[in-house]
């Protein structure tokens, strides 16, 4: 397991590549920066998303977890830049309750590469589970030109 971090407007983020996928995206700083060519490059991604150069991620993510995590991360992935989607409208694709399809959301592990960011309750703005909460969710969709939707 190989890690590195970059500080960006939405926080220090740690990246983490297993075998030759990104498996993990957190806040904070990494204790040791262990660089490869795929985290070289993901870093670089993510530092143009962060000054408004990309608006898509081209890198291997690998989701662990069942079966409906996959399903539900697949799902948010889709979402486009600037764009949002709800729990009640992912659960419908899916055939489960909003509920379920919030959990698995909050257990997404590559948070911004799979922006759960985008996902919105039915009356609006929800929690994130990135350090920051709700304030790094309406940052990230500012910089998305998606905040007009949390009026």
């Amino acid at each position: 397991m190989k890690q590195a971090s970059l500080s960006t407007p939405f926080g220090d983020l740690t990246v983490t590549e297993e075998d030759g996928a990104i498996t993990v995206l957190g806040w904070g700083q990494a204790a040791g920066q262990d660089r490869s060519e795929l985290l070289d490059t993901a870093l670089r991604q993510i530092n143009e998303y962060a000054t408004g150069q990309r608006q898509r991620f081209d890198l291997p993510l690998r989701v662990t977890g069942s079966d409906f995590q996959r399903a539900v991360c697949a799902a948010i992935a889709a979402i486009p830049f600037g764009h949002t989607r709800t729990y009640g409208e992912i659960a419908r694709d899916l055939a489960v309750p909003a509920q379920a399809v919030g959990g698995a959301c909050g257990g997404n592990p590559i948070p911004i590469l799979i922006p759960c960011h985008r996902v919105m309750g039915a009356k609006g703005l929800t929690g994130f589970s990135g350090a920051g909460g709700v304030e790094t969710k309406v940052a990230l969709l500012r910089h998305e030109g998606a905040a007009g939707l949390l009026i």
